[in-house]
C-alpha cells in the first residue's frame, strides 16, 4: 500500500512539474550610482549610448570593455528590440541619464549553452553601465507624436513627407520631393496594413525602419 502510494504521488509529481510552466530567470541588478536629477527614465523603444564592462562572474576576468577597446566610444542601441542580450533589456529599463548599474545576467538571458567568443558556455555574466544618454527611439510614441501635426493619432502621407524632408535637411541633405513622394509611397505600401490612406498609431509601433 505505501509503495503504491509512493509511486502514485512520484508520478503526479513529475506531471505537474513538467507540465508546468517554469519561472524565467531574472536578472540581479544593483545600482552603483544615480544622478540628482532625472529628467527622464529609459523605457522600451528609446535608444540609449551606453559605457559598459563586462565580466565573468566565475572569475572575475573582464571580457569587454566599450571605454578600454575597440575605439573606445560609448555605444548606440534600442532598448526592447532585441539589438543586445535579454539581459540588457530588462535591466536597462527606468534608468536615468548617468545613472550606472551593476547587472549580473544569467546564461539563459546572456549567451546560453553557445557562449561567444571570450564567453565560455552557460557563463554569467556581470555587467557595470552606465547611461551616458537617452534618445526617443525611431518608433517611440514620442517619434509618433512629432510626426502627428494635427494631433489626430494617425499619420498621412503628407505628415510623413513632411518629416522626412526635416530629417533629411537636419543631416545635411537637399530637399528632394521627387525622392520623397517615393520613399512616402514605399513606407505606405508596407505600413498601412488596413488601406486606409494612413498610418496608425498601432501600425507605426511595430513596422517600418525608414520613419
Amino acid at each position: 500500500m505505501l509503495l503504491s502510494f509512493l509511486s502514485w504521488f512520484c508520478t503526479s509529481l513529475f506531471l505537474n512539474v513538467r507540465g508546468a510552466k517554469l519561472p524565467e530567470p531574472e536578472v540581479k541588478m544593483e545600482v552603483l550610482h544615480k544622478p540628482l536629477l532625472c529628467h527622464r527614465k529609459s523605457k522600451y523603444g528609446d535608444m540609449l549610448l551606453v559605457h559598459y564592462e563586462g565580466f565573468l562572474e566565475s572569475n572575475g576576468t573582464m571580457f569587454h570593455s566599450s571605454r578600454v577597446h575597440g575605439d573606445k566610444q560609448p555605444v548606440w542601441f534600442t532598448l526592447g528590440n532585441r539589438e543586445v542580450i535579454k539581459g540588457w533589456d530588462k535591466g536597462l529599463q527606468n534608468m536615468c541619464a548617468g545613472e550606472r548599474r551593476k547587472l549580473t545576467v544569467p546564461p539563459a538571458l546572456a549567451y546560453g549553452k553557445e557562449g561567444k567568443g571570450k564567453i565560455p558556455p552557460e557563463s554569467t555574466l556581470v555587467f557595470d553601465i552606465e547611461i551616458m544618454e537617452i534618445r526617443n527611439g525611431p518608433r517611440s510614441h514620442e517619434s509618433f507624436r512629432e510626426m502627428d501635426l494635427n494631433d489626430d493619432w494617425k499619420l498621412s502621407k503628407q505628415e510623413v513627407k513632411e518629416y522626412l524632408q526635416k530629417e533629411f535637411e537636419k543631416h545635411g541633405y537637399s530637399a528632394n520631393d521627387t525622392h520623397h513622394e517615393e520613399m512616402v509611397e514605399d513606407i505606405f505600401k508596407n505600413e498601412d496594413e488596413d488601406g486606409d490612406g494612413y498610418i496608425s498609431a498601432r501600425e507605426f509601433t511595430f513596422q517600418h525602419d525608414e520613419l
